[in-house]
């Protein structure tokens, strides 16, 4: 063979060895060009780095061992090289040596150990052994092997990211192979990006105008490998909250990952997803890595500088600080970790095209080098400044597994946060607690109470009822304890104060009127979600009454507990129908998104932007124990205005209704009457006569006005 450019990956199986150059310390990764590959990558303490080339994704052994030379390939602490003639879909590695202080420095360097590219933009796990990679021995043929792909070998058509207010937002968080997983769904390629793709007429129909992904980062499915004790089913890492790899999309949503199509793969989905007006969230998780505790694989990280870029226990550095209940935890704010951090968004936003992120744990970030909370912290305040991010959605899970919670603590108006104390109050008012009328008054006028004091605005409120992690929302009205057998964790996990109501039964019922009621309640928490300020997020299937048959923590669950059973779109196609009016409204009511918290200014009808009541009017019951009533009025800036009246007592109320001159009264919800009049379509509005409305009990009614004709 001679040293002209190779065509295919293919011809690396053979003998030939590939001419090797000094090449750049940046970028970090694997970058290719018309005339091969530059490889960089960084080890503050490896003394040490062997490049392994290996022709296919399943070559036990590699056919090019490049031992890089310290006086030619090492930059400050950036090892690199070129290798001419190499192409994308060779798949490489490294072995990097090192100093083993353990206990003294936290140093874990084993050049035994095949570790794949942090910066990689795909992986396979084809003859992964997790178990082998937590032994000290060696594991080149049990490996994971990073991919060599070409970022520019892709035609976008012009696509970007859509750049969708906040305000105008309605999130539908959904975990990619579950959403299509289940034969019910009928796609051809089941679990995939592209399975999604075939579903998307669907979303279109239900009105969301994002979805949130559960991680699709590379993670190890077979973290936590074991047999159900219910029905000996496989248990795995089917969430994916333990991640592998930050640039590299999952090899296990991919058709051919083995062929190098993670990221076209990946890329194929956002165009078409934002060629339907719907934008991509990622949930990313940074707070951990799938390397684990001390009795962990070593993947890249703990084999590269264990000590950077992990919280070692200070007394004995063999241990982790475990501030993520995961098992260890990134130490964002060291100057390497934090530009990892944020060339892997930037990464996505550039090259993938996504619109935003949801960071699993946020409040990791606020944590110095030391542990301890910072005022100011790099990682998060890079990302806030950064004006490549300056587009894209922000939204913390403001807390942490160690008790930092900081709700209202992220800076500026793009730092949105998973709103806990919304899901909280609004559960425990529908449930039928008393005393919460408000809290509910304030977290559906944007929490103020929490965002306004510290200069934020209702979009920095995430609005949700139900996640991936809980019950589903028909599981919330169906059971009063968590059913986690099958988890086989004793019943040890999970939340155990999920502020729900099986409405008289725990679990599946033939008794119709349970049934009917639990209906009403879901109904009940999506009225008051999407009338509220903020931005909501729905769960996928919960506009048709998913259910994991009372399991509120299926993160290794890839079976059917898991999966959207798609039978139940046409089942309960009322359900699915009331979500897709009660979305269509709040995005036709400029006032339910307006971005802004109320401020008592009245519009040429005369009324506030919101004046609250009970069942009389102005006579709200802040100070009832018991209260179970409250009704508001949203004043338009158009021709409309809202009304709303909710009553999750036990007894039927009626409310009183304002006047407004020249305008009547029409129904646009009532959540106790059958569909379809549970939610009137546009237009069909039903007009209402008299000064007064009864409201049964456990219902959300809602009026708007019309010009009287």
């Amino acid at each position: 063979m001679t040293n002209a450019l190779l065509k295919t990956a293919d011809d690396a199986a053979d003998a030939f060895q590939f001419p090797v150059e000094e090449g750049q310390p940046h970028p970090l990764g694997a970058t290719v060009d018309a005339d091969g590959v530059n490889f960089s990558l960084f080890t503050q303490g490896g003394t040490g780095v062997t490049l392994l080339l290996f022709s296919a994704h399943d070559d036990p052994h590699p056919f090019q061992e490049i031992r890089l030379d310290r006086r030619v390939n090492n930059t400050f602490h950036f090892w690199h090289c070129y290798v001419r003639g190499l192409r994308p879909g060779v798949h490489y590695a490294y072995r990097v040596e090192g100093p083993g202080d353990l206990h003294g420095q936290g140093h874990r360097y084993n050049p035994n150990k095949v570790l794949i590219d942090p910066h990689a933009y795909g992986n396979t796990l084809t003859l992964w052994d997790r178990g082998r990679a937590c032994d000290p021995y060696d594991n080149v043929d049990a490996s994971m092997r990073s991919v060599i792909i070409d970022l520019n070998d892709y035609d976008w058509e012009g696509d970007r990211p859509l750049g969708r207010p906040m305000k105008d937002t309605v999130i539908y968080e959904m975990h990619v192979g579950g959403f299509t997983s289940s034969p019910t769904s009928g796609v051809q390629n089941p679990g995939t990006y592209a399975g999604v793709i075939e579903k998307i007429p669907y979303l279109q129909s239900l009105g969301i105008t994002a979805v949130e992904l559960l991680p699709i980062c590379q993670f190890d499915h077979t973290e936590g490998l074991r047999t159900s004790p219910v029905d000996g089913s496989e248990l795995c890492n089917y969430w994916g909250y333990s991640t592998v790899g930050f640039f590299a999309p999952h090899h296990g949503y991919c058709q051919s990952p083995e062929a190098g199509n993670h990221i076209r793969e990946f890329r194929d989905m956002v165009k078409a997803l934002h060629k339907a007006g719907i934008e991509v969230i990622l949930d990313i998780v940074f707070n951990h890595t799938s390397e684990g505790n001390h009795l962990g694989p070593t993947i890249h990280f703990r084999g590269l500088d264990n000590n950077i870029y992990y919280f070692l226990v200070p007394q004995d550095k063999q241990y982790y600080m475990d501030y993520s209940g995961c098992g260890n935890t990134m130490n964002c704010n060291h100057p390497i970790t934090d530009h990892m951090i944020l060339s892997c968004l930037q990464f996505w936003v550039r090259e993938m095209h996504v619109d935003g992120f949801r960071f699993d744990e946020g409040s990791i970030l606020a944590r110095g080098e030391d542990g301890a909370p910072m005022a100011h912290p790099p990682a998060v305040w890079h990302i806030e400044l950064s004006e490549t991010l300056a587009p894209t959605k922000i939204i913390a899970e403001a807390w942490d597994a160690a008790g930092l919670y900081q709700i209202g603590y992220f800076p500026g108006y793009r730092w949105a946060e998973w709103n806990g104390k919304y899901r909280d109050d609004i559960r425990r008012f529908v449930k039928g607690d008393g005393g919460m009328l408000g809290a509910v008054a304030s977290r559906m006028s944007g929490s103020s109470d929490i965002y306004q004091a510290v200069g934020h605005l209702p979009v920095n409120s995430i609005n949700f009822i139900t996640a991936h992690d809980g019950f589903t929302l028909n599981d919330l009205v169906s059971y009063n304890e968590k059913h986690n057998e099958a988890n086989g964790e004793g019943g040890n996990d999970g939340a155990n104060d999920n502020n729900s109501w099986n409405c008289g039964w725990e679990g599946p019922t033939d008794n119709e009127e349970i049934d009917r009621l639990r209906a009403r309640q879901i109904r009940n928490f999506t009225v008051i979600q999407m009338l509220s300020q903020g931005a909501p997020m729905i769960v996928a299937g919960d506009e048709h009454r998913r259910t994991q048959h009372g399991n509120n923590n299926a993160y290794c669950h890839n079976n059917e507990i898991s999966w959207i059973d798609w039978t139940l779109v046409d089942k309960n196609a009322d359900m699915v129908r009331f979500f897709s009016e009660i979305i269509r409204r709040r995005r036709r009511y400029g006032m339910l998104h307006s971005g802004q918290f109320f401020t008592g200014e009245k519009n040429a009808r005369g009324l506030a932007d919101v004046t609250f009541h009970g069942t009389k009017l102005n006579q709200p019951e802040w100070d009832n124990a018991d209260g179970h009533n409250l009704a508001f009025t949203l004043g338009g800036s158009d021709d409309h205005d809202l009304h709303v009246m909710m009553n999750m007592g036990w007894y039927d109320a009626e409310f009183e209704l304002p006047v407004i001159d020249g305008h009547h009264w029409y129904r646009v919800v009532d959540t106790s009457l059958p569909s379809p009049h549970d939610i009137e379509s546009e237009g069909s509005e039903v007009l209402i006569t008299g000064g007064t409305y009864l409201v049964p009990q456990r219902t959300v009614v809602v009026l708007t006005s019309k010009i009287a004709q």
